[in-house]
This record gives structure tokens, C-alpha cells and sequence, in this order.
């Protein structure tokens, strides 16, 4: 497959986008971003700067410090992807947590958060060969990309995979409080007046509620074949 492509993964949270991307990027030789690790480190931010919690969100001081925000990643050879720095500092740990979870919807609400992003993700996939994943890639971020994915599973599927892998981290969390948290983040997403989540035109759905990761990677990997093949 010599034509490099744009490959957009959109979905609900928690379907495994990112691990199907890395998988792919890795087999491709293709870049890989994790653009909601983008919207995660600005949330860390917000809540390290006291501009979000759990009774409050003062957007006009987060817009405002939006210049002073720096995101980069860099490759993890021992990792094999890339991990998320802010401002110089890696926080792909800090970012991964309940806690940040809980808010990352909110920020990602926020139109200036948005335009600032996008045209960030925008610019890393000018020379394609790419492979991006996040809720808005195929319908705002690449829109025009050769192969657009939509995945999806049911809430408790995808809250029990969240659950499994916080617990394997040592966090003392809840199915409950999980499962919550998943159904909270689809409602902001799919309801948010900027770029909502939505399956963006093109796109091929899957469901991988009773799919393995092998089994799921091999589906997609046939499609890239498929679209590359096509040019």
C-alpha cells in the first residue's frame, strides 16, 4: 500500500479507539494522535488552575489562558506511541484518571477549546499517513479522509472495559460510579452545540460490543487494504 491515506476514528468513549488506532499506526508505519488526550491534557489544566470542579466551570479564564497553553507528544520507544506533554511536563498518567474524565466533556464543550484544537490536529495531518481518533475527526477535523470508522458498544460494555483497566491502575473506583460517568459523557457529547458527536457522512459503523481486539483490528485493516487499493 504505497498511497498513504487519512484514517478517522470516531465514537463513543470507551469503544477502544485508541487502541485500535495505535494497532493500526503501528502495522501502517502511520503517525498516530490521540486527540482526546489533546482535550484531556487542556482539562488537566483547567483543574490544576482552578478554572473547573465539581460546582463550578469559569470558561472565560480557561479561554484566557488558552495562549499559554503548549501541547506536544513524544514517542515512547519502550511504550511504542506517543505520550501527551503540557507545557513540557509528561502527563499522560494525570490525564487518565476518573477525575479528569468526570470534566473532559465540559472543556471539550467550549468553542475556543475546540478551534484551537482542531486546527492543531489540522496541521499534523497535512502529509497524511495519519491515523487520528477522537469524536470529531471524520465530520470536522478530516472530513475529506479516505477511511472514516464509527465505533461503537452498549454503555455497560464500554463501562466495564473502563472500570477493568482504572482497577488495573489501582484506582478505588465503582462499576457505578463508571457506568455514570460513561452515560454522562455520551449525553454532553452527543447534545453539545459545537461538533457534536455524530457518525460523520462516509463512515463505516462498528460494533464491538462481542468483538476481540484481533478480531476487530483485522476488520478494519481489510478496509484499509480495500480503500487503499481503490486510489
Amino acid at each position: 500500500m504505497s498511497k498513504k491515506i487519512t484514517i478517522a476514528i470516531d465514537g463513543f468513549s470507551s469503544t477502544g479507539k485508541s487502541t485500535l488506532a495505535k494497532q493500526l499506526a503501528k502495522h501502517l508505519g502511520y503517525v498516530y494522535v490521540d486527540s482526546g488526550a489533546m482535550y484531556r491534557a487542556v482539562t488537566y489544566f483547567a483543574m490544576q488552575n482552578g478554572c473547573i470542579g465539581a460546582e463550578f466551570f469559569d470558561k472565560e479564564t480557561l479561554i484566557n489562558s488558552l495562549p499559554f497553553i503548549k501541547l506536544h507528544f513524544e514517542f515512547n520507544t519502550d511504550l511504542g506511541f506517543a505520550e501527551m506533554y503540557l507545557n513540557g511536563v509528561n502527563v499522560e498518567k494525570e490525564i487518565r484518571t476518573i477525575e479528569v474524565s468526570s470534566f473532559v466533556s465540559k472543556v471539550a464543550e467550549v468553542s475556543e477549546v475546540r478551534a484551537k484544537l482542531v486546527e492543531q490536529q489540522q496541521s499534523m495531518g497535512k502529509k497524511k499517513g495519519i491515523v487520528m481518533d477522537g469524536r470529531d475527526i471524520g465530520t470536522v477535523v478530516f472530513p475529506e479522509a479516505e477511511l472514516k470508522i464509527f465505533m461503537t458498544a452498549s454503555p455497560e460494555t464500554r463501562a466495564r472495559r473502563r472500570y477493568d483497566e482504572l482497577q488495573a491502575k489501582g484506582e478505588n473506583v465503582t462499576f457505578e460510579a463508571v457506568l455514570k460517568n460513561v452515560e454522562e459523557r455520551d449525553h454532553i457529547d452527543t447534545h453539545r452545540d459545537d461538533s457534536p458527536l455524530v457518525k460523520a457522512v462516509g463512515a463505516i459503523e462498528i460494533d464491538n460490543s462481542a468483538l476481540t481486539r484481533e478480531e476487530q483490528f483485522e476488520e478494519v485493516l481489510s478496509l484499509v487494504s480495500k480503500v487503499s487499493k481503490s486510489l
